[in-house]
């Protein structure tokens, strides 16, 4: 186990001797505040049905049977609906996943992929519905234009969603298939508001979408991009989501849908055929785990970035963050571990076309931890080559994250995308989808990057492979397999660190779930080498990082943002569910 050294005990001294320092009236106030919020639920609890309501402070929604948790309150009220009706919290998940992908269509929708940990009983799976390269795929297929792989057809993946849900509500659903489409429905034929980030996406994306037929028509029908506040509908999409309903996913891989979208994408360009529409099938792949403090944490194995989330937290735990805090060193520490588990990241890809299962094993082991520590140093950080990287890593971009837990203890982790803002940047004029352009996620082949570093062949393209992803919902039990915390992130490359912040803060930093879920963040993901970070870090801790040799960044700079949905549950029956501020989300529970 790891010593605590002069910095930590002199910080443990301070805490004891509660010197007035400003961090020190910082935490004072924030305990006050969270003593005052525990002691207004515990008051509402007592005077509310929790079984009929939620309770809200401000942010943090109580309840005893089910919680979802949205980037967008009427989605988060979607899947809560789906589980008042009886259904499962693989229904309800669902349900918000469609809703969501009608909203924020930006991140998510029918047109992509993604990733579903899903915990039924005491037992777990992982649902892996990523997009895959169509059978004309090839290696060098980007390596003379590389913008290629982000706008237009031929950048376009075989969307997995509607192929993953079916399987998933297949295997746990409780409520007909149609009933999950009928929110998504709703919102999309009466319409939606803009919100500020809706708009903010809009703006970023003016130029091209008003010139867009098909976009023009949905987000700026005055010929102008769409106002906050203004109302939107995508009766098309509504129609094909009613159609899915109706008919059922074949519909989408094999009829009407299917030959719509291909004849679409092959008119921008591209190769998708029916016969990989057809062809398309969701995997259901191992789950892999680690203990924390004593707890377990369950994520998603290959091609998620599951493995170097475990790594991380392997290398930390002989720490004791829970017992010495956020402080600076441990910041520092904290850095260091996630350089490596991206740089581990640059090793991980299609478990299907890689033979790597003993390697993967190898570094979420707590063997593999403690040699890491042996070379990780308190006193300076070090150049991206000291934590040796086998390849340049890819950079993925936005996606969508929700959580959900129902009453019997079952939980949702899931997480789908496409890819860069609004995709493939084109959608099919008939169905109203808005197709992704996930294989910009792959490696493409030739000169090294600006480090030296060549791009990974593990995640070259190949026809049917799916890219490597940093998506990584997880779910946390404690030593008995209670339920404990569902969690995940959005956010492309900051869908791990942002995961690993919510993790510490509620473990180690004793933070209430909405408050770990709000915190500023710290993000480093080895190249570029510099820790970026968000408003609300301390000076001290941003002064002796930059002591340590830390390049420093405002992740406001970088004009990203990721978000985060977490739920717990609590020993005494009670959830509590939080939705990303980031975003402006509000989760749902009764």
């Amino acid at each position: 186990m790891a010593k605590i050294n002069d910095e930590e005990r002199q910080a443990l001294l301070r805490n004891v001797e509660k010197k007035s320092s400003r961090s020190h009236q910082f935490l004072v106030t924030l305990a006050a505040l969270l003593v005052f919020s525990s002691v207004g639920v515990v008051v509402s609890l007592l005077h509310k049905d929790t079984s009929e309501h939620s309770v809200t402070t401000p942010h943090l929604v109580v309840g005893q049977q089910g919680a979802v948790a949205v980037e967008l309150e009427t989605c988060s009220e979607a899947g809560l609906k789906i589980l008042k009706k009886g259904g499962s919290a693989v229904d309800a998940a669902i349900a918000s996943a469609l809703c969501i992908g009608v909203v924020n269509s930006f991140a998510t929708g029918i047109g992509g992929g993604g990733f579903m940990l899903i915990r039924n009983g005491t037992d777990y799976e992982h649902i892996d519905f990523r997009e895959t390269a169509p059978a004309a795929s090839y290696r060098d297929m980007f390596v003379d234009n590389p913008m290629a792989a982000q706008i237009g057809g031929l950048s376009v993946g075989v969307p997995g969603e509607i192929r993953g849900f079916e399987l998933a509500h297949q295997r746990h659903g409780k409520v007909p298939w149609g009933d999950l489409f009928e929110s998504a429905i709703q919102v999309a034929e009466g319409g939606f508001e803009v919100t500020d980030l809706l708009y903010s996406k809009l703006v970023k994306s003016k130029i091209w979408l008003e010139a867009s037929p098909e976009f023009s028509k949905v987000y700026a029908p005055s010929g102008k991009i769409a106002q906050p506040g203004d109302i939107i509908k995508r009766p098309t999409l509504g129609a094909t989501l009613r159609t899915i309903a109706t008919e059922g996913p074949n519909v989408f891989y094999e009829g009407t849908i299917a030959e719509s979208i291909v004849n679409a994408t092959q008119a921008a360009g591209g190769i998708l055929t029916l016969e990989d529409m057809k062809n398309y099938r969701p995997l259901i792949r191992p789950t892999i785990s680690t203990w924390y403090h004593g707890r377990k944490v369950i994520t998603t194995s290959s091609p998620t970035s599951g493995p170097a989330l475990l790594s991380v937290l392997n290398i930390i735990e002989p720490y004791l963050f829970n017992v010495t805090g956020p402080t600076p060193l441990n910041i520092h520490r904290f850095v260091e571990a996630i350089k490596y588990g991206f740089a581990f990241r640059t090793e991980i890809g299609d478990p299907d076309f890689l033979d790597n299962e003993k390697r993967i094993e190898e570094i979420i082991s707590k063997e593999w931890a403690d040699q890491v520590r042996k070379n990780m140093t308190d006193d300076k950080t070090h150049d991206y080559s000291y934590y040796e990287p086998k390849y340049e890593s890819n950079d993925p971009h936005g996606t969508m994250h929700l959580s959900v837990i129902d009453k019997d203890d079952n939980a949702v982790s899931l997480t789908s995308t496409v890819n860069l803002m609004f995709g493939a940047k084109f959608m099919d004029p008939v169905t109203g989808v808005i197709l992704n352009d996930e294989l910009d996620d792959f490696s493409i082949p030739g000169v090294p990057n600006n480090f030296g570093l060549y791009p990974s062949p593990y995640n070259y393209i190949e026809p049917f492979k799916r890219p490597l992803s940093t998506i990584t919902p997880t779910i946390i039990e404690d030593e008995n397999n209670n339920l404990e915390l569902v969690v995940g992130g959005s956010g492309g490359s900051q869908i791990l660190t942002a995961t690993l912040n919510v993790i510490l803060n509620t473990y180690d930093f004793h933070q209430n779930v909405f408050e770990a879920v709000k915190a500023p963040r710290i993000h480093h993901q080895l190249i570029p080498n510099e820790v970026q970070f968000e408003t609300g870090y301390s000076s001290e801790v941003l002064s002796v990082l930059t002591q340590k040799g830390h390049l420093l960044r405002n992740l406001a700079e970088t004009g990203t943002v990721s978000a985060s949905q977490a739920i717990r549950r609590f020993n005494n029956g009670t959830l509590h569910a939080a939705s990303d501020p980031r975003k402006n989300g509000l989760a749902a529970a009764y």
